[in-house]
């Protein structure tokens, strides 16, 4: 098993640099899915992974798991899958499951901040190490002590503000807007809140319909139905909308055709292959990525190298944030993006 110290070789430098820029008890567990066992690679041991995020129901999350099972493959992991399915209980009673088993490392995007403390605490006891992916799996001064080694995340609030500047540009910085955020316990969505709230402060000119975020739970019905309601209930066109994922945005975009608010300028977060193509179709005017394939490529990419170079917590950076771009048809990275989150290649 893992334990917390180890001597260090002399590739641990990775790790910093980089912060500069299915088992025992398991198959009782539904929604788990696990890699095909395939050969080691000749004098290198294969590592036993466990890995969770908030629900395979979202392209963002789907698009990670494919991620994670190129990756696993790459880097030669026995990697089982844990499925959040967007409920934090469950994704909580499965995570305490797996806990009880036996890991290399684990990787867990929490649903829900706190949620996956306890069973996070009783990885730390048996000295397994946990990477936190997306959103923080609790309070960041807490982390190291609830047992995370490293937060692995792009920057959410600078998420929402390339996007809500993008928007606020199109408008003119007046008239009517919406915001559609995703779920009110969600760290990243708090954050993308922040970002939104911070931009529209220097635009006075700007009403946010309804006197605030509507919380959709990442849910594109519910988004749906919230959205339609809004718009339905105005009477004079609405300028703009602002989605905290892509998936949102898309579901009610259609809602738009031949109503006053059809030219209604819309931005999102995610940047995936459904948002690039709503660009690419003029569905959507921007979105910015947060780079999914990154954040669980990276996450198991930093597991096997402190695994296997033996590092030490102290070695390892609690934080390697990841970029975030804006992509619009004028930003000319479009095309870029595509290649780089098709998930034959899973880059970004």
């Amino acid at each position: 098993m893992t334990k917390q110290t180890f001597s260090v070789n002399p590739r641990r430098g990775f790790l910093k640099a980089l912060a500069g820029g299915g088992g025992i008890g398991l198959a009782a567990l539904g929604g788990c899915r696990r890699l095909a066992e395939s050969p080691a690679g000749e004098g290198q041991r294969r590592l036993r992974v466990a890995f969770s995020n908030a629900g395979l129901q979202t392209t963002w999350c789907k698009l990670g798991y494919d991620t994670a099972m190129l990756w696993a493959r790459l880097l030669d992991l026995d990697l089982v899958w844990i499925d959040g399915a967007l409920n934090p209980q469950e994704q909580r009673n499965k995570v305490e499951m797996a806990a009880g088993d036996d890991w290399d490392f684990c990787c867990f995007q929490a649903l829900q901040s706190d949620i996956l403390v306890e069973p996070v605490r009783q990885l730390k006891r048996k000295g397994i190490p946990v990477i936190s992916v997306d959103t923080l799996l609790t309070d960041k001064e807490r982390l190291r002590e609830v047992g995370v080694w490293v937060q692995i995340a792009a920057n959410h609030q600078q998420m929402a503000e390339s996007s809500t500047r993008y928007l606020m540009d199109k408008i003119g910085g007046r008239g009517k807007v919406i915001h559609i955020g995703g779920a009110s316990a969600h760290s990243g969505a708090r954050d993308r809140e922040k970002g939104f709230l911070s931009v529209i402060a220097g635009y006075p000119g700007v009403e946010v319909v309804g006197g605030g975020v509507r919380w959709c739970d990442w849910k594109p019905e519910k988004a749906r139905d919230t959205f339609d309601s809004l718009i339905s209930q105005a009477r004079e066109p609405i300028a703009g909308a602002f989605f905290h994922n892509d998936d949102m945005a898309l579901a009610c975009v259609p809602g738009l055709a031949g109503t006053i608010h059809q030219k209604m300028v819309v931005t999102a977060v995610d940047g995936q292959k459904e948002g690039l193509t709503g660009i690419r179709e003029g569905k959507l005017a921007a979105t910015t990525v947060n780079p999914t394939c990154m954040l669980h490529s990276w996450a198991l990419i930093i597991g096997q190298f402190i695994v296997r170079n033996r590092e030490t917590i102290e070695d390892v950076p609690l934080e390697i944030p990841c970029p975030c771009p804006l992509v619009s048809k004028e930003t000319g990275n479009l095309e870029a993006m595509f290649w780089l989150s098709d998930p034959r290649h899973c880059m970004v």
